[in-house]
Parts: structure tokens; sequence; C-alpha cells
């Protein structure tokens, strides 16, 4: 068959039994360098025009990102137009590295730096593949020969420099796919170049650790991380760097466990593209430590206009599911998740820490609304739609009725089959639990209390032709209900009712919520008025209307609330 795992090897572990790094806890931000403009411009089926480099490039920029590599000036004229249009524009912040990327041939490390030439900081990545299946069967070179090609080239790299003394340069270097290299010869080299570069004597150096392509699992490549820092001379002048490709998923994780391994510095893209399954999300990684109490030294408060302009430059839509950045990553469709949320926001304080069901961190850090955060379809329960009656229209519902209309709201959305807004459900509630009928408008009530309770006078109905009512209960509710029974011959049995008051800014000052049993039916309703003793009846005369006249076809009034 042709799905045959037989053809495949397993990647062999490091040999390691004094690990640390399993150990370790992220406590501060790494140095983030953004790739966007050169590995995530390479990926892409369209790459970006100056326009669209121009806009990225001033995007990270604004996110707070001091080292930006924006692109391969000697592989690429629109490269080298690009570096040039930014340091002739005087367009990069005093604050700011940028970096080109150049393979160890002498030739393109020229042109790199004639792109380079005039900017204030620079980093020069050169680089060559060290690894065992390049070596033989690409470049058909032994060990020594592909040390030679880093060494020249790292020679060239700072032989050119000096003959810039007005920038600021850093070198740095990668062994390509890395993490197919043999860990003594990628030390090997790695100590060759540095011979050369001497960060001991002053030269700031970079040695970039690339998951070129992803081979093994996030705690492999951690070992190897940790190896390489034992056992590099000058390790304590050097900055370790880690640029780790997502082939098996894993790329922010083998990022994260690379730092705690010890690696200083980071590479990666907004939102992971990248060739094949894209580079490590840096958007990721920082909110993770973001999550975690850490300051990841990045603004992306603005989480929008990041998508908008990562989608706008690399025309690649943000999946709706991606961490932090994707419109559904707060929402919350689960009923049982909708009244976890709910509950958890309720309880929370001004200046409390972030702790709520289902949150990681708090949506609005990123600019994203609380009304994303909980959405109704068929899947919701009785918190979620109680949440949206509070949330947009502060209706507060006593737990029996959240139960029932939860019901009511789900039956409509199976119908429809899909998400049912804030507007729509708050036109079912008024259908099914606040519509007055003319007939049972509650228009006038006196109350006297006395020695035998509560003696109530009412009057309800059409304005034209009111009818009234006198009864004598325990309470009101009592008693008027006791003037219902005498007036339609119904046994009312009342089983709940709750008196909400209303918050400021709304018409009606209080709500009403009843639930009865009248002529053997189970009836509840709901009213707004201007008192809770006004609100309680006109609820009780609603809730008494479904039992004593024709009941309205449940689908009818569904239909009716929709179309409302």
């Amino acid at each position: 068959m042709a799905f045959d795992h037989r053809k495949y090897a397993a990647f062999r572990p490091v040999a390691k039994t004094d690990r640390r790094w399993p150990d370790k806890v992220i406590e501060k931000a790494p140095t983030w360098c953004a790739v966007d403009l050169r590995d995530g411009n390479q990926a892409l089926v369209k790459p970006m025009n100056v326009a669209q480099k121009q806009r990225m490039f001033d995007l990270l920029v604004k996110l707070g990102f001091k080292e930006i590599e924006i692109g391969f000036p000697a592989a690429s004229q629109p490269d080298f137009d690009f570096c040039r249009k930014l340091i002739e524009e005087n367009r990069i912040p005093d604050d700011v590295k940028i970096q080109v990327l150049t393979q160890a041939r002498p030739e393109l490390i020229e042109r790199t730096y004639e792109a380079l030439k005039g900017a204030r900081r620079a980093i020069v990545h050169v680089y060559n593949s060290t690894s065992t299946v390049q070596r033989e069967q690409v470049f058909g070179m032994d060990r020594a020969g592909i040390r030679d090609i880093a060494v020249n080239g790292a020679q060239v790299v700072k032989d050119l420099a000096a003959g810039n003394p007005c920038t600021e340069w850093t070198f740095q270097y990668s062994p390509e796919s890395f993490t197919g290299t043999e860990l003594d010869y990628a030390v090997e080299v790695i100590d060759a170049v540095t011979d050369v570069w001497r960060p001991d004597e002053g030269q700031p150096v970079i040695i970039n650790l690339p998951a070129t392509v992803e081979m093994a699992t996030p705690n492999v490549f951690a070992d190897q991380i940790e190896w390489v820092c034992d056992n590099i001379r000058r390790r304590e002048h050097i900055s370790i760097s880690v640029h780790t490709h997502n082939d098996r998923g894993c790329g922010v994780a083998a990022a994260e466990l690379a730092v705690m391994a010890g690696a200083d510095r980071v590479e990666g893209t907004l939102m992971g593209n990248g060739e094949r399954t894209g580079n490590m999300d840096l958007v990721t990684m920082a909110m993770n430590l973001y999550s975690q109490g850490i300051d990841p030294t990045l603004n992306l408060s603005g989480m929008a206009e990041i998508t908008e302009v990562v989608e706008a430059c690399t025309e690649i839509s943000t999946h709706p599911r991606h961490p932090y950045a994707g419109e559904l990553v707060f929402t919350a469709f689960s009923g049982s998740h909708q009244d976890a949320i709910r509950k958890c926001l309720a309880r929370r304080k001004d200046g409390d820490a972030w702790n709520v069901a289902y949150l990681p961190i708090d949506p609005f850090d990123l600019g994203r609304r609380y009304e994303e955060v909980v959405r109704i379809n068929s899947q919701s329960g009785k918190g979620g739609v109680a949440y949206v009656l509070e949330r947009d229209y502060n209706i507060s519902l006593p737990r029996w009725l959240q139960i029932e209309f939860s019901k009511v709201v789900q039956k409509v959305a199976e119908t429809n089959g899909g998400e049912i807004d804030s507007m729509a459900i708050h036109s079912l509630f008024e259908q099914r639990y606040l519509k007055v009928h003319e007939d049972w408008a509650l228009r006038a009530y006196d109350l006297h209390r006395d020695d035998q309770g509560v003696f109530a006078e009412v009057t309800f109905g059409r304005e034209s032709a009111p009818m009234s009512l006198e009864g004598r209960g325990l309470g009101a509710v009592e008693a008027v209900s006791a003037a219902l029974e005498d007036r339609f011959g119904l046994a009312i049995a009342v089983e709940a009712y709750e008196e909400f008051a209303l918050g400021e800014g709304t018409r009606a000052n209080a709500l009403a919520c009843i639930r009865l049993t009248a002529g053997g039916r189970h009836c509840s309703a709901a009213a707004l008025a201007e008192d809770t003793t006004s609100a309680t009846l006109q609820a009780l005369f609603s809730a008494v209307a479904q039992a004593a006249g024709e009941p309205e076809d449940e689908t009818s009034r569904q239909k009716s609330a929709i179309t409302a």
C-alpha cells in the first residue's frame, strides 16, 4: 500500500543524562527577531510588493520588535531595493536593527554589504547547510569542506565590516538544517566561525540554531540546544538564537523549550506564516508568556489591526481558531462553558488576578469585546442565554426561567441550524414572556393591608372596556390570584416568582418573573414596570392569560418572534 510507515526511521534522541532544562521556568521574554519580510515573504504564493513590505515593517516596529530581518538582498533585486529604500529614506528607528540573510559565498556577502551601506545598525546573517543529508546528497562534500565554507564566509563578513566602520555590526551564523546535523560537528563548525569573529573580544555575535525542518519532539530539540550551549566555546559572549519550523505542529513548543534550555533569542513570524506548515508563531509565543504574567516586550493589544495587516500583506486569511488572534478563540458556544464564564465574570472585581474559566487571558487585553465571548447556537445552554440578556439588555433571569427559556432558544437554533444573535434572543424573550395581550393589561391596582391580610382591588383589560376584580390573601400575589380564581374559575397555584430592580439607563425600573399552575396548566411570564409590584401583578395576569385563553401554538410563537 502507498501509506507505509516502514519507509521512515525514528529520529535518534540525544544521549543526555544531565539535562537541566525540564526544571527551568521562563521568567523573561527572549530577544525577538521577526522574519516576516524574508522567511515569511519567500513562502508566499505572491510575494509582497514594496507597499506591502513597508506596511509590514511599520507594523513590526509599532509592535516593538527591535530586530527585523528584511530580506535576502544578494539573491533578490526587490529585496536589495527595499533595503536601500529603508536606509535612504531614514525609515529605520535608531533602536531597531535590520537583519539581512546571505549564503556563505563571497560574492553574495559583498552584495549584501552594498545593500547595507549607510545603515546605522545591522545584523549580517550568514549561513550554510551542515546536515548529514545535505553534505552527502546535495553538496557531495565531507565535514572539512562544509566547515571551510562557513569559516571562509565568516572571514569575508568580518573583513567587509571592517571596511564600513560607521555601521554598528552584529554577525550571525546559522548551521542550516541544524536538527539534522551531528551535534559534535555542529559545535565544531560554530567554534570555527567564532574563532574568526572572536565575540570574546567585543564583536557582537549571534549563533542561530534552526530547526529548518522539524524532525523530532520538542524535548529532543531542547536537548540539542542545551548540549550545544554546554559544549561551544565562548558561550558567555554569544547570543544563542533558535529558528523553529512547524512541520510537526510543535514550532512554538520547541521554541519555548529551547529558551528553557538556554536560548536567548527567538526568530519567527506573525501568525506563523512560513514555508511548508509555517514558522514559529511570534504572536502565540509572546502571548503565552503574557498569560503567565511575563512582559513579552511586545504590544499586541491591537490584535484586530495585526491580523488585518498580516492578511493584507500575505493574502492569507487568519484561521478563526488561531491562538489568541482568531475570530472565535474567545467565543464559547457550549452551554456549560458559557455558564462557567458568566459566573466567573460576575464574581470578578477590578484589580483581581485574572482567573476566569475557559478564558486563559482577558479578551479585553487584545482589544476584543466581551460581547464576542458568549454566542448562542444549538449547543448553548441557560448560562449563555442568561449572559446575553444581562450583558445587552440588563435583564437578569431566575435560574428556573433560565432553564425554561434556554430550551426555547435552543429549539429555534436547531430549526435554523445556525447562530442566534442577541437581538433575536431578546425578541424571543419578549414574545414568549413579556408580551402583554390588551385584554390582560394591568390598568390600576389598590392594595390595603389589615389584620386579615391584603385586600386587592385591580383593574385590567382593554382601555375601552376595563374589568375590575377584588380579592383577599396574605400578600398581594395571593390576593390577586384569589380574585382571578373567582372570576375565571381557575385553580391557581403560584410556584415561584422573583422581582429584580433594574439598573440605571432603562425605562423600566423593575422586572418580575412568575411561574404558576392554572387550570392544570403550567405557565410562565415576565413583566417590566416602573415598580416591582406593578411588574409582579402584570406577570401574574400574563401567566393566567395563557391558561384562560386559547394557547398559542409554540411553533407559531417562535416564528412570530423570529420575524419580529
